[in-house]
């Protein structure tokens, strides 16, 4: 009985090595993907942010913290491309998350046709940036540009200056992505209809009235997903370079001020001028800056997200 049971384990542990080889055949690659494409960049970029490497004069050379040393006291684009994005984060994010969640309650209304609706305001969500970019130029033209004719139209006899000026610079990139702002709200129409009705007749019995029930069940079985939408936000907020790239005519334009965001800046020490070190340090020294946001949101906010099983981190 002994060996039979020594055999059957035996069978047993082979089985087990041929289904572990066979899933690591179907995993690898995948794994092949991450290590080659993820991985080993993610370290090579690490190296030579402590080197200065530029594109014509290879290989890098081991500098320490040089680039971090001219990076705070030497680059006066540093502090200035990190606050201009900053500014557009803490324009556009609170102004699109309450702007998505005012077009989900519009489009979570049970009406005739409401489908065609949520279509329209979806449609930007699809468009390609370049696209999207290319279409505001247009339209935030000082001269011929459709809102300073309409403007104009308003009686406004000096309407912005939009891309030109250093007042109106970020705010056009935030009328931009307000634009496109369909398609969060479809997101936040998910989270809506995932809310029980029941909750809904239940307080009406009760009395409640419509800013009741927005208060008191609407917005805390919707705190998951608009923390979720505010993670999402606070990583895209870090990686603006599209717009301003496309929106300046390229880096030629915004070298000089007004809205050189942090990956601008970046692109531009690396591929215009050549520091491909230097701008591996500003790449991982903005991993640092997102986790670190990432983290204060999680701290200040996660404990105020209601899972409806078990309620708040605090409950």
């Amino acid at each position: 009985m002994a060996d039979i049971k020594r055999l059957r384990l035996l069978r047993m542990s082979r089985l087990e090595r041929n289904e572990n080889l066979a899933a690591y055949l179907f995993l690898s690659p995948w794994i092949i993907g991450l290590v080659v494409f993820l991985l080993i960049p993610l370290g090579m970029s690490l190296y030579a942010a402590f080197t200065r490497w530029t594109i014509i004069n290879p290989p890098p050379v081991w500098t320490g913290l040089d680039n971090l040393n001219y990076m705070f006291t030497k680059d006066r684009y540093f502090g200035f491309s990190l606050g201009i994005t900053f500014k557009y984060m803490i324009m556009s994010l609170p102004l699109s998350i309450v702007l998505g969640v005012l077009l989900a309650l519009l489009l979570n209304q049970k009406t005739r046709g409401m489908n065609f609706f949520r279509t329209v305001f979806y449609i930007p969500a699809v468009v390609t940036g370049v696209g999207v970019s290319i279409l505001w130029l247009s339209l935030l033209d000082p001269q011929l540009g459709a809102i300073n004719t309409i403007l104009r139209s308003l009686g406004v006899a000096r309407p912005p200056n939009w891309l030109n000026s250093p007042t109106w610079a970020v705010p056009s990139l935030v009328l931009m992505s307000v634009w496109g702002v369909g398609g969060s709200a479809i997101i936040y129409l998910a989270g809506l209809q995932n809310i029980p009705e029941h909750l809904y007749e239940a307080a009406e019995i009760d009395g409640a009235n419509s800013w009741n029930k927005f208060w008191q069940i609407t917005l805390p079985l919707l705190s998951p997903t608009l923390f979720f939408m505010l993670i999402t936000g606070l990583i895209g907020g870090f990686q603006v370079f599209q717009q301003a790239y496309i929106l300046g005519g390229g880096t030629k334009f915004w070298a000089a001020k007004y809205m050189r965001f942090y990956v601008l800046h970046l692109y531009i020490m690396a591929f215009q001028e050549g520091k491909m070190g230097y701008g591996a340090a500003l790449a991982w020294v903005l991993v640092i800056i997102a986790a670190v946001a990432v983290i204060l949101a999680f701290t200040f906010f996660e404990r105020r997200v209601y899972y409806e099983e078990g309620g708040t981190k605090e409950g």
